[in-house]
């Protein structure tokens, strides 16, 4: 495994690096000079933020600006694309999202990290990493997130329900765990996260079972591992999310 201190990663406006990860894989809170894109190939990873909790499926990318810490984890092998980009081409919204890769823009990013890092600025591989950023410029951000609030006892549920959840204790329990009278938690939780402890629950269990399937998870066990009564409601509620059925994101 190749380490980002291994390279001079400020030569070029973009430097890209391809890593193969072990499943269960974890890179600890970090942050980078540069603005980083990973992009999965294959495999399903997690990254969250101070701020937000995001999954990223296979054939899309996470966009991490430069200075924001974060931490990565592996649900199963990864096969990693990463490109590290030169904080003044730092697009309009600097924060942390997953993006839809076109097809397009997957063609690139394998060339651009196929290229040497003394690349030809003005030749045919700068001409490809200019195309690059104004194709990333484009892509739209994908919604396979979830806000998580500042305040430490509510960080702690959210972190515990990242952790399992199909978890199924109610409003009561996670209100004790935060050491909150009920109204209290429920108030503060909407404040910091802008939505319902139920409907930001929601979020953490489509993404799960988003990661799930990604990994080749029959659709019926993933939509009981992550609190649904019935694959039938499970795929209903897929669907408003993601606007296509399970289906489409099945290992195949």
């Amino acid at each position: 495994m190749r380490h980002t201190s291994d390279y001079d990663l400020c030569k070029r406006p973009v430097v890209g690096l391809y890593d193969e990860y072990p499943a269960g894989f974890v890179d600890a809170m970090h942050s980078h000079d540069r603005v980083q894109v990973l992009y999965a190939c294959s495999g399903v990873m997690s990254c969250v933020t101070q701020s937000t909790c995001f999954v990223i499926p296979p054939q899309r990318a996470v966009w991490i600006p430069a200075g924001v810490e974060h931490e990565v984890s592996c649900r199963g092998p990864v096969s990693l694309r990463t490109l590290y980009i030169d904080p003044r081409y730092d697009l309009v919204d600097p924060t942390c999202r997953v993006v839809e890769i076109s097809d397009f823009l997957k063609a690139m990013i394998l060339e651009v990290v196929s290229f040497d890092h003394d690349y030809d600025i003005a030749g045919r591989e700068g001409r490809i990493v200019g195309m690059l950023l104004d194709e990333i410029a484009t892509m739209p951000s994908a919604p396979y997130r979830a806000p998580m609030p500042a305040d430490p006892r509510l960080l702690r549920v959210c972190r515990a329900i990242v952790a399992e959840p199909g978890d199924q204790r109610d409003v009561d329990d996670w209100a004790d765990m935060a050491g909150m009278g009920r109204r209290t938690f429920t108030r503060a939780f909407k404040r910091e996260t802008g939505m319902g402890l139920a409907v930001w629950r929601q979020q953490v269990r489509l993404m799960e079972a988003l990661s799930l399937i990604a990994s080749g998870r029959p659709v019926t066990t993933v939509a009981f591992d992550v609190g649904y009564d019935s694959p039938s409601a499970f795929t209903a509620m897929f669907r408003r999310a993601f606007g296509v059925p399970p289906s489409a994101y099945m290992v195949r």
